[in-house]
C-alpha cells in the first residue's frame, strides 16, 4: 500500500507548480497517470492527499477519483484546522472514503499549532474520526510534539518525516526534536518525500539511510508506512525507484512482519481502510 500520493488537474490552479524548479512536474496527473505506476510496482492500494491548492473545491474532485480508481482506499483532504468543513465534506458524493485531513502547516508561522482555535478544530476532527496529517518544516517539530501530547484523542500523521535535513547531511536537531513527537502514542509517520529532501541528480540509498534508520529507531515499524510523494517525487526519482529505494533501505533492518506494517498494515490501521477492495466506510459517515 502506498500511504501517501498526489493527482492534480492544472486548470484547476496549483500555482505553487509554477516555481521553475518544478517544471518537470507542472502538468495535470490523473488516476490514468496513476494506475500504470501502480501496476508496475505491485502496488495493490493507495491513499490519495491534497495537493496543495487548499480550496474546498479540491475535495470533491479526490473522492470522485476514489470512486472511479479502484486502487485509492482512502483520501486526505484540505481543511483550515481552525474551521474544519465536516458537514460540507460528509454531503459529499465519496464521502465514505474521506478517511483524514491536512492543511499546509509548512507555510505557517511558528506557533501556529498553539493556537486555541486550531486546536479545538483539531479536537472536532478527531471526535469524527478521522487522522490529521502533519506536514511541516524541521523546525516545527517540537510544536508538533506539543500537540500530539496535549491532544491525545486525535491522531496525526507526521509527512515525510518532518523534512529532515538531506542536503546538509547533519541530522541534528531534526533526529531529537523527532524524538520528542515519537513518544506521543497516537502519531505515526510516512517514509515519504525523502528523495526530494535530498539532491534531487545525485541523491544515493546511504543518504536516505541514516533517517530512515532513526525513524526506525524512534517509531519502530508498527508506526511507519511507505508513501511515495508521486508525481512530487519524479523531480529526483521514478516511482519504481522511490519503492524499490525503501525496499533495499528495510531489508536488513526488519524482519518480514515488520515490513508488511511498513508496507500496508500501518496505514490501514491508521486510517481504517478497508483493504478488501469495496474503499472504506469512513467514521465521518457515522457521526
Amino acid at each position: 500500500m502506498d500511504a501517501h500520493h498526489h493527482l492534480w488537474d492544472l486548470d484547476d490552479g496549483y500555482t505553487w507548480l509554477d516555481d521553475p524548479a518544478l517544471a518537470p512536474i507542472r502538468r495535470t496527473f490523473g488516476p490514468a497517470d496513476l494506475r500504470p505506476e501502480l501496476a508496475a510496482a505491485g502496488v495493490a492500494r493507495t491513499v490519495l492527499v491534497e495537493g496543495g491548492l487548499c480550496a474546498l473545491s479540491e475535495t470533491p474532485v479526490l473522492l470522485r477519483h476514489a470512486l472511479d480508481t479502484p486502487e485509492i482506499a482512502g483520501v486526505v483532504a484540505w481543511a483550515d484546522p481552525s474551521d474544519p468543513p465536516l458537514e460540507y465534506y460528509r454531503g459529499l458524493p465519496g464521502a465514505g472514503y474521506l478517511v483524514g485531513l491536512r492543511a499546509q502547516v509548512q507555510a505557517e508561522p511558528a506557533g501556529y499549532l498553539d493556537a486555541a482555535e486550531v486546536r479545538a478544530g483539531l479536537r472536532a476532527i478527531g471526535a469524527a474520526g478521522l487522522a490529521f496529517d502533519l506536514v511541516v518544516r524541521p523546525d516545527q517539530l517540537r510544536e508538533c510534539a506539543r500537540l500530539a501530547a496535549d491532544l491525545p484523542e486525535v491522531r496525526f500523521v507526521l509527512d515525510h518525516l518532518g523534512k529532515p535535513p538531506l542536503r546538509s547531511g547533519s541530522p541534528q536537531p531534526w533526529r531529537d526534536d523527532l524524538g520528542l513527537l515519537a513518544r506521543c502514542p497516537n502519531v505515526t509517520a510516512k517514509l515519504s518525500g525523502l528523495v526530494t529532501e535530498a539532491e534531487w541528480s545525485s541523491w544515493t540509498v546511504s543518504d536516505l539511510r541514516p533517517y530512515v534508520r532513526a525513524a526506525i529507531d524512534l517509531f519502530g515499524p508498527e508506526r511507519l508506512m511507505f508513501g511515495s510523494d508521486w508525481p512530487v517525487c519524479l523531480l529526483a526519482a521514478s516511482y519504481r525507484r522511490v519503492l524499490e529505494t525503501v525496499v533495499e533501505l528495510l531489508q536488513d533492518l526488519l524482519q518480514d512482519t515488520e515490513r508488511a506494517a511498513v508496507f500496508g498494515g500501518t496505514a490501514a490501521a491508521v486510517y481504517q481502510l478497508d483493504t478488501g477492495g469495496t474503499g472504506v466506510e469512513s467514521p465521518l459517515m457515522n457521526t
